[in-house]
């Protein structure tokens, strides 16, 4: 493969992953690979290259005689989201907190300059995908070759989710995005401080803050849903 054809495969990956994040392409969505060729301007070997990983990574689900759909998200899947993500995300950074190389830690502190750049710029989709990339390095330098699948794949659905719901225009929203990235730079001390035990406990209270959110977004009044920590969670009303 030339380089020119590497580079529009390249784009072609990272373009439909974005477009996936964003919701630009809509959870459960079929995807036509005559018009994905045409659009990246590669041929239909590549193409299904391009979209294998992407089944790899958790954004597609190929199917025989049906071609490639956008992960769906379902009821299952919310659910298992809540209860895994805590988990997940504590197991993560603690690894991170130990693991980590000079390297990396230059490379998420840039990362949470620009976060902080989308947040003032009110870009909910540059938001979304800034916060993704954070959380992604963090598990780049956690480097548990076990681990890394569960999060991406929890990544994809949570920002998928905070799209639906992320409006910087409202007040609300705002401060939970001031408080996010405030926890963000206390990610980085701790991880830098090779702290692993409060680096975990405050992957457990990032998680609760994109929660509550999620939860008041998404639960119809009235109904109870468990909080997602796990079995017999305790239970609450949204009123």
């Amino acid at each position: 493969m030339d380089t020119d054809s590497r580079s529009k495969k390249t784009q072609c990956i990272e373009d439909l992953r974005r477009k996936v994040l964003t919701q630009t392409l809509e959870p459960g969505a079929y995807l036509d690979e005559t018009e994905l060729s045409e659009a990246y301007g590669i041929s239909r070997p590549p193409l299904r290259e391009v979209l294998r990983q992407l089944q790899g990574e958790g954004y597609v689900v190929l199917h025989e005689n049906r071609g490639a759909q956008v992960s769906p998200m379902t009821h299952k899947t919310l659910r298992n989201f809540f209860l895994a993500a805590p988990m997940i995300y504590a197991g993560v950074t603690r690894l991170a907190a130990l693991y980590h190389t000079p390297a990396q830690l230059v490379k998420l502190k840039e990362c949470q300059w620009a976060f902080r750049q989308t947040i003032r710029n009110g870009d909910a989709a540059e938001r979304a995908v800034g916060n993704e990339r954070f959380h992604a390095i963090i598990g780049e330098m956690a480097d548990n070759e076990f681990l890394m699948p569960s999060l991406r794949r929890l990544l994809i659905d949570h920002t998928r989710i905070g799209m639906t719901f992320y409006d910087p225009r409202k007040a609300e929203m705002a401060c939970v995005s001031s408080e996010a990235a405030d926890q963000h730079d206390q990610f980085i001390a701790l991880i830098e401080a090779r702290d692993t035990e409060a680096a975990a406990e405050l992957a457990v209270a990032h998680w609760e803050l994109s929660r509550a959110q999620i939860e008041s977004f998404v639960t119809p009044i009235g109904m109870q849903i468990p909080l997602g920590r796990g079995p017999g969670a305790e239970r609450r009303e949204v009123s």
